[in-house]
């Protein structure tokens, strides 16, 4: 069933979604939060890592496991109008990705893993509701 609902998706909404969530991560994590995210982790002071293909590349994949696990699940439950599509969004960004994000900052490598959390929130939630929106959209 679950291969059936990806086999129906349109593999260009695919890779819309997956482009969008590249260039949303890059402007946010690249360009807006670099300082916060070095409180975020307590390195405030220490030099910044260098970007390695894990960090870009690793990320983008993921991303696009999560991207096609939602056009399936758009296609499991038939969202049909656009407000569905967004609140499918909202409800992997606010009920999934978020607590994901703090299980995993809730251990003594992240020193505020509040913080963190609140930090990544944005794009979570961005990300998401673009995603769903572009799938919808191009369906």
């Amino acid at each position: 069933m679950f291969l059936n609902a990806i086999g129906a998706t349109n593999l260009w909404a695919i890779f819309a979604a997956a482009a969008a969530n590249f260039l949303i991560a890059g402007v946010y994590f690249g360009a807006l939060t670099p300082k916060y995210y070095e409180i975020a982790l307590g390195r405030e002071g220490l030099p910044p890592n260098k970007p390695t293909a894990l960090v870009i590349l690793g990320p983008f994949l993921c991303n696009l496991v999560m991207i096609i696990s939602t056009a399936a699940i758009m296609e499991l439950v038939g969202i049909k109008t656009a407000g569905d599509a967004l609140s499918l969004g909202g409800l992997i960004g606010v009920g999934y990705l978020l607590p994901m994000c703090m299980t995993i900052a809730i251990n003594p490598n992240f020193p505020r893993p509040f913080y963190y959390t609140v930090l990544n929130a944005p794009y979570f939630l961005v990300s998401t509701l673009v995603t769903s929106a572009l799938l919808f959209v191009l369906r």
